[in-house]
């Protein structure tokens, strides 16, 4: 036990390092192209040409620089997202060489690459602490955590009310579609979900209250079969993944590898033949097996977000834009070209399905074009860097965990949606209010 513990903290120590980040990085952008080359061999809509593969690796190779401000910047919220958006951008300044839609696509490109670029100065590199006007004391904050636990219990049970649906992963889309929650449920839902059950689970398993964690973890797995979203079947286990990774690791490393080593993993099984066993009933449930963890890691949760931005340059090439009428609050005070949703109208017209993109997509190139695209993504750096500074002071693994969840959300949802319909605003808030002086104190029992 001791030996073992030895190798774990020198591997700590090892990929603490700026150069050990910086290589860490720089191969997973690389896996990131290998990844999208297989990919292409599912997915018709991207797609992969050996006569034009040097251009593509050349534009990634210089593109991947920017991936060493993750080795120079410490950790904070706003490193874990954006490292994420990069890996997104990343993705489509490769498929973007290959694309077969008719838009500008060298504008395109430049435009996303300036636009995360001037994304992560701030995200990155604003973590001033926020003086807290406010702060709850520690009795206040527990009673806090009770309250989170009693809202969320009721708001699952009302929401089940409305519509409670076990079913598997593939058969969620056939349901999704007839959900209607009313428009004060629906936030509760989001916020509850989102933002409230992890910072709780968080609060308690930093604090020793392991028990306590697993039990909120498990009340965040009842709203599966309420929304039927991947994110509330898959958030329990993320929330593992992410505990076991920085108890182990660096934060920052731990936030790198949460998305290298899926991803990786990904490559590996698609790549793997068993010749020898073709035909057999175990080549077939392996075969399945593999399939379905490279859709869900590979294609859905790092592909899909990159491809949606190709999509989007292509729809706004060719239709008004929207000058940020989607948002729900804004469209009755303004003109809108459009009356359905941004998704529903990529569905309608390209066929993928419901297509749900980042801010990088919505508040950039349908709102303002790839013009004025980068300057959005400035702004939403400073939104996000918000993050940043009502967290200061806080222990960096608590942060990383009680947050694991929202770079997902944030690949998938507008800004704006994630801030105020998923709650990442009232988390900051939470972060702000929260007393430090409780991870000062020894840690519960059980």
């Amino acid at each position: 036990m001791t030996a073992l513990s030895g190798i774990i903290s020198n591997l700590r120590a090892r990929l603490d390092t700026r150069a050990a980040l910086a290589t860490l990085v720089l191969l997973h952008s690389a896996v990131t192209c290998l990844s999208l080359i297989r990919v292409a061999t599912f997915q018709s809509y991207i797609h992969f040409s050996g006569d034009r593969v040097w251009i593509a690796v050349a534009i990634a190779s210089v593109f991947s620089i920017v991936s060493l401000l993750f080795a120079a910047a410490r950790f904070s919220f706003g490193y874990f997202v954006g490292f994420y958006f990069y890996t997104m951008i990343l993705g489509f300044l490769w498929i973007d060489v290959f694309s077969g839609y008719e838009y500008p696509h060298l504008n395109a490109g430049i435009s996303a690459a300036l636009s995360i670029i001037l994304f992560l100065v701030p995200a990155l590199f604003i973590t001033a602490p926020i003086r807290q006007v406010i702060t709850l004391s520690e009795a206040n904050f527990a009673r806090l955590l009770n309250l989170v636990l009693a809202l969320s219990v009721v708001t699952v049970a009302i929401a089940a009310t409305y519509n409670f649906r076990l079913v598997s992963i593939s058969q969620i889309y056939d349901f999704r579609s007839e959900l209607q929650f009313p428009t004060p449920l629906r936030y509760l839902i989001g916020w509850t979900s989102g933002a409230l059950l992890p910072f709780a689970a968080a609060c308690f398993w930093t604090r020793g209250s392991h028990g306590r964690a697993i039990c909120t973890l498990l009340l965040l797995l009842l709203f599966y079969p309420v929304t039927l979203t991947k994110t509330a079947f898959f958030a329990p286990a993320w929330f593992a993944v992410m505990v076991l990774l920085s108890r182990y690791l660096e934060t920052r490393a731990s936030a790198i590898l949460s998305l290298f080593l899926p991803m990786l993993a990904g490559v590996i099984l698609i790549s793997i033949s068993i010749s020898s066993l073709i035909g057999t009933h175990i080549y077939e449930i392996f075969d399945v097996a593999r399939i379905r963890v490279f859709n869900l890691i590979n294609i859905r949760m790092i592909a899909t977000p990159s491809s949606a931005l190709d999509i989007y340059n292509d729809y706004f090439a060719h239709h008004p834009l929207t000058y940020f009428c989607q948002i729900s609050l804004l469209k009755p005070l303004m003109h809108c070209p459009y009356q359905d949703q941004l998704s529903v109208l990529m569905q309608d017209t390209y066929g993928f399905g419901m297509i749900n993109a980042s801010l990088f997509a919505t508040e950039g190139i349908a709102s303002v074009g790839p013009y004025f695209a980068p300057l959005t993504a400035l702004a939403s750096g400073f939104a996000l860097a918000l993050g940043n500074r009502a967290a200061a002071g806080l222990p960096q693994r608590f942060v990383l965990i009680s947050c694991s969840t929202l770079p997902h959300v944030l690949l998938n949802t507008p800004l704006t949606v994630a801030m105020l319909t998923h709650g990442t605003a009232l988390l900051f808030l939470l972060w702000y209010v929260m007393p430090r002086s409780i991870f000062a104190q020894p840690a519960a029992t059980g």
